[in-house]
């Protein structure tokens, strides 16, 4: 198995785990989450001694390193971002009009824009995506500093 297949089994094991800590949530079975977590720790644990292609060089470490720092960069603005959307959603105070009691609607709430237990789910979703996007990223450092060039001396 190659190294950037071995991130995408990776990325797709841990959207797969996101789903069934969903379904455990849902259906109040953490035992399903226990187990579905220690076999896709064993799995890829024997992924990874399946990577033929692990040669660290000078070269690979510096792809490694511009591909991990690329991908916090982006990372880090987007789920700030959603973070604080999210904290200003649950935050928000409605604004009371004077209107006289008679006219006030009976509950005056804020508008919902996503509940909370969906912002946790869509928060866990963005980590496991963080894999994807260090994949993209090392396959663009890759491609520009030519670590799959063969240079034969």
């Amino acid at each position: 198995m190659k190294k950037n297949t071995f991130y995408i089994f990776t990325g797709c094991v841990a959207v797969a785990l996101l789903a069934i800590f969903w379904y455990s949530v849902e259906l109040h079975l953490p035992f399903v989450l226990e187990i579905a977590i220690i076999i896709g720790i064993g799995a890829i644990y024997f992924a990874r001694r399946t990577v033929t292609d692990l040669i660290e060089d000078e070269r690979s470490a510096r792809i490694t390193e511009k591909a991990a720092m690329r991908t916090m960069q982006v990372f880090w603005v987007v789920f700030c971002a959603f973070s604080i959307g999210a904290v200003m959603n649950m935050l928000y105070i409605p604004r009371f009009t004077r209107l006289p009691l008679s006219e006030r609607p009976a509950e005056m709430l804020p508008p919902e824009i996503l509940p909370p237990r969906s912002i946790g789910y869509i928060q866990l979703g963005l980590l496991c995506l963080m894999i994807f996007l260090y994949v993209g990223f090392r396959l663009y450092y890759a491609r520009k500093y030519g670590d799959w060039e063969t240079d034969e001396e």
